[in-house]
Order: C-alpha cells, then structure tokens, then sequence
C-alpha cells in the first residue's frame, strides 16, 4: 500500500492538489479503529490526508466541504464496512469519488474491512439490507438507487486490500 501512496505523491504529471489522500468510511465501524490508525500512519509518513473527525452531519447530501476535499485530493481510500451502505452520505461520496477518479484521474483505492468485498460488489448480505431500506426512504428515486448500486459495484472490481487475508 505505501509504494502505491508513494507514487501518488511523488508523481509529476499530477497538478498540485491539497491532500495526498481523502479517507472515505462509515464513522461508526471504522473511525477508532483501522481509520483513525490509518490516518496516525499516513501522518506519520508527511502523506497529506483529509479525515472528517466530526461525525457525520445528519442528512443525506455530503456537504461543499467535503465535496472540495474530494476534489483536492490525489487519491480517495474507501473503507468499506459492514454498514458502510447504510450511510447515505457515505455512497453520495463514494458517487463523488468516483466521478473524480473518471474525470480527473484520481486514484481509488478500496479497502474491505472485516467483508467479503463480493457483498460490496454484488450488495449482498448488509449491503442488501441497506437497500431495502433505502428502497423504502427514496421510494421512486430508483435512479439513486442504481447509481449508488453501480457505484458500489465499480469500487469493488478496484484493486484493494481485504482486510481478512492480513
């Protein structure tokens, strides 16, 4: 992982940009734990690394703050969950990151963090079940539905790291 992140900050072709690396996470599982010891080892090698330490704002859009954030970075690590797609906000991100991973060339780097990264790609198990309710609370917004499906589906096909075979 870190000569993948090496090479995001030392690359030349990239223009200047803010942070090195945007951390993407649902806060409840992961924000005292792997994330916030990410972050620690991230810091410590001077890697520039956006962390929303508020906890997340209640809604469902991501706020222009993090949108920028997004935007300003070379790259975006996702830690995917267990209730990763529960999260509204956390798939508007991830819909974000992946429109700058297409039109500005940024790196996506997806972490699955005690999951079967076939439950993000396929939406099963808590994936599914976050749907189901999704499905519910948007009623006819299937559009939403199928683009953070898709979402979902493209970030899993990356190649990461499965927290389960370290």
């Amino acid at each position: 992982m870190s000569s993948a992140i090496s090479s995001i900050v030392s690359s030349d072709v990239v223009p200047q940009k803010k942070y090195d690396i945007f951390l993407s996470f649902r806060g409840e599982d992961t924000r005292r734990n792997l994330t916030s010891h990410l972050y620690d080892a991230l810091s410590r090698k001077k890697i520039e690394t956006f962390m929303d330490n508020n906890e997340l704002q209640k809604g469902d859009e991501i706020s222009a703050a993090l949108i920028k954030a997004i935007e300003e970075s070379h790259a975006s690590i996702v830690i995917f969950s267990e209730n990763y797609a529960s999260s509204k906000w956390c798939l508007n991100e991830l819909k974000k990151i992946l429109e700058c991973k297409q039109y500005m060339e940024q790196m996506v780097i997806p972490v699955f963090y005690n999951l079967d990264p076939a439950n993000v790609r396929k939406q099963t198990g808590s994936y599914e079940q976050a749907f189901e309710k999704h499905k519910r609370d948007l009623k006819s917004n299937n559009d939403k539905l199928k683009n953070w499906k898709a979402a979902l589906t493209e970030a899993a096909n990356l190649v990461g790291w499965d927290s389960r075979n370290y």
